[in-house]
């Protein structure tokens, strides 16, 4: 069921919004290298919020200002993409990208860039 929820996300992601979002002077991360930069590792944004990604594939985002968090399951995927199913049922495919600056930068499905301030 989760790899049928991943497949349908990026087949909406890659044929709809995916050609809007990125910018020409965006450079994909390969699938592996994506893999080995996050797996077991976390990123913080600008806005506070930070993202910690577990080696057993656990996910968890806390927002900023003791917003709370959501945990759920990830996978990278394709097309410098994570999916990432969360224990709500909420599931949602971003796009990690490296800008013109060589900085990491994430996509989401919607259109909207979050650079990453720090990756630990």
């Amino acid at each position: 069921m989760l790899r049928l929820l991943f497949a349908l996300c990026l087949v909406t992601t890659s044929v709809v919004a995916e050609p809007v979002m990125r910018r020409d002077s965006d450079r994909e991360i390969g699938l592996q290298a994506l893999d080995n930069r996050l797996r077991g590792r976390s990123i913080a944004f600008y806005d506070g919020g930070v993202s910690e990604f577990y080696e057993d594939g656990r996910y968890t985002y806390t927002y900023a200002d003791e917003g709370g968090t959501g945990y759920g399951y990830y996978e990278v995927t394709e097309d410098s993409t994570i999916c990432i199913e969360f224990v709500n049922g909420f599931t949602r495919c971003d796009i990690y990208v490296l800008d013109d600056q060589d900085r990491l930068v994430v996509i989401t499905e919607k259109g909207d860039r979050f650079p990453v301030r720090s990756e630990g």
